[in-house]
């Protein structure tokens, strides 16, 4: 039997009906990031059900389960759990019943499909030999879960994995899987600026520093960066998305804060472009003669997800032979960023291969009138991951585990003498503060 043939009856063999109720409650029930207490539970006690060795309260909330099969190769995949501050107007018979917040991301999906994948996976032992880690992770939106679980020694106290897998629903006609070999998210930085002025009457002018004056001149800047700064060929966005400052009409405030998110597909890129923010802030200030120095600190930052060329071609080729040639599609790098590559950091300092894909989930009756004439246009004008009408189709649960149960399986039969796993050396990951 084909790999592909067995990739596929595994993936049949786990409880449909049990994985799309595991899904509906937890979208009707959703969680925010570190507070996934519930979710984990579900979770921890499905993995349970199958056999499989499962530990709590990795890195917060996080849970790990590990299904050992005999001998052969370590594959960890993963599952993000966390819900956002939303409130949902998707109209589902499921919607949240937790004010202000929805799986507006798809995560209560990913989960369902890891442990769909558990099952296929656990029942199915006599067709592979090997281990598997399962990590639903925390935290995943603000960018602290698979940091907080690699702290927690996800690596030490769980088998060190050869390859990392993970999958994201998205928009898009249901059916395909997307692959992009190499960066496939952007690296991301949040950066709060306090602009320091001086204070007083708004007909006055003359006797204050106005930081409103300074932070405006600044928002203007920082726009060159990508247009006069960054080759073409690069990808990169800066993007000022808060400025606040003052409390009355009639008043020229003291201090003004800006809050910034910075992405590119680099890690060179992205401290080109933070030195760039640097210089540019304090320059604003000085030449507006701001006696007191800007504060500018990194708040949240993730790495770039890069994908490794060898898991890729093992995947997508896997894919290719499940669901056939015409529903795998490359759509590019995007700018949007993940913590996933958190997880591929090992205690000696090497990463770990990974490869990270996307599931198209938009139900084809939605995508089929949406306005536009081309799947660009029309990816624009369908509700995708972050907005409250965000209600992808719910077979994308079964087709995730057919995915992830295939990548699993291709993983685990990688000749080790021909494609040992090649680490390479780690960036660096963290963010921190800038002087």
């Amino acid at each position: 039997m084909s790999l592909a043939r067995t990739a596929l009856e595994l993936a049949a063999a786990h409880d449909s009906a049990a994985i799309h109720h595991l899904y509906r409650d937890l979208h009707a029930h959703p969680e925010l990031s570190g507070a996934e207490h519930r979710t984990a539970v579900r979770v921890f006690t499905a993995l349970r059900a199958e056999g499989i060795e499962c530990t709590e309260g990795v890195g917060g909330t996080g849970v790990v389960g590990v299904l050992a099969n005999g001998p052969g190769r370590t594959v960890l995949i993963r599952a993000d759990m966390d819900a956002l501050p939303v409130t949902e107007n998707s109209g589902l018979p499921y919607e949240s019943t937790v004010d202000g917040v929805m799986h507006a991301c798809g995560h209560d999906a990913h989960t369902a499909m890891l442990v769909g994948t558990a099952q296929a996976l656990a029942r199915g032992r006599r067709h592979w030999s090997g281990t598997v880690v399962f990590v639903a992770q925390p935290a995943e939106e603000t960018g602290e879960g698979a940091l907080a679980m690699r702290k927690d020694g996800l690596h030490g106290r769980f088998p060190l994995p050869d390859v990392l897998l993970a999958q994201h629903i998205s928009a898009g006609p249901i059916g395909l899987v997307a692959h992009v070999a190499g960066p496939v998210l952007a690296a991301s930085a949040s950066i709060d600026i306090v602009v320091h002025g001086r204070g007083g009457h708004g007909s006055r002018p003359d006797t204050t520093t106005d930081p409103v004056v300074i932070g405006a001149a600044i928002v203007g800047r920082l726009q060159s960066i990508v247009a006069r700064e960054i080759a073409p060929r690069a990808t990169a966005v800066v993007t000022v998305g808060r400025f606040r400052a003052g409390t009355a009409n009639n008043v020229i405030p003291a201090t003004a804060e800006l809050g910034l998110t910075v992405r590119s597909t680099s890690r060179e890129l992205q401290e080109q472009i933070l030195a760039a923010v640097q210089r540019i802030v304090r320059a604003e200030c000085e030449a507006a003669g701001a006696t007191t120095g800007p504060e500018i600190r990194i708040v949240k930052s993730m790495p770039a997800t890069v994908n490794d060329a060898r898991v890729s071609r093992s995947v997508a080729d896997i894919h290719t032979r499940m669901f056939g040639s015409t529903r795998i599609i490359d759509p590019g790098p995007a700018m949007g960023s993940e913590d996933f590559s958190e997880l591929a950091l090992t205690p000696n300092g090497q990463v770990i291969p990974y490869h990270y894909w996307f599931l198209p989930s938009t139900p084809i009756a939605v995508w089929d009138v949406a306005p536009g004439q081309s799947p660009m246009a029309k990816f624009g004008n369908v509700p995708s991951a972050h907005s409250p009408n965000f209600a992808p189709d719910p077979a994308v649960l079964d087709h995730g585990v057919a995915a992830m149960t295939g990548a699993v399986l291709a993983e685990l039969t990688v000749d080790p003498e021909r494609s040992r796993p090649k680490y390479r050396a780690a960036p660096e990951l963290s963010g921190g503060h800038l002087a």
